[in-house]
């Protein structure tokens, strides 16, 4: 094998076998240099999918209908489901995640609040009202980058 053909293969290998074991075709979106592999905590069951969207770093896109960048869906998986996106570039973003159980492809809320479990990046503590986009932004380097996301189960 000539050297340029190792070098793609080993190229090739490297987007193939990823962090977590999470394979470049399993993450969501054309690949670039940035990838996005979320570890999503707390799952109850297997049931229904995995809902993410990921927001730009803009308080007026922030957790408002078609406001996301990307949203995109994953089966469930407990205790955690394994999410990946390759995100646009590097930079400043804020993800939210729900446990669509029932797979109605929307979030359920009923009169006193969320019905399904919800988090964000940076798992931030919940109480009354949604969390503000400092509360949960991060910054993304080009590579990989990994985060956590926490889901609060509604009572």
């Amino acid at each position: 094998m000539t050297a340029a053909k190792l070098a793609w293969a080993s190229l090739a290998g490297s987007l193939t076998l990823l962090a977590g074991g999470a394979r470049a075709q399993d993450c969501e979106g054309a690949p670039t240099s940035t990838r996005l592999l979320i570890a999503v905590e707390g799952v109850r069951s297997d049931q229904g999918l995995m809902t993410a969207s990921l927001y730009a770093d803009n308080k007026r896109q922030f957790l408002v209908r078609n406001g996301a960048l990307k949203v995109w869906r994953n089966r469930a998986r407990a205790p955690t489901t394994d999410m990946c996106i390759w995100l646009p570039s590097p930079g400043v973003y804020a993800i939210a995640i729900y446990h669509d159980a029932n797979a109605s492809m929307k979030f359920d809320v009923g009169p006193f609040g969320p019905t399904e479990p919800y988090g964000f990046s940076n798992s931030p503590r919940i109480l009354f009202s949604k969390p503000s986009l400092e509360a949960v932004r991060f910054f993304a380097h080009a590579g990989d980058n990994p985060i956590h996301v926490r889901l609060h189960n509604p009572p």
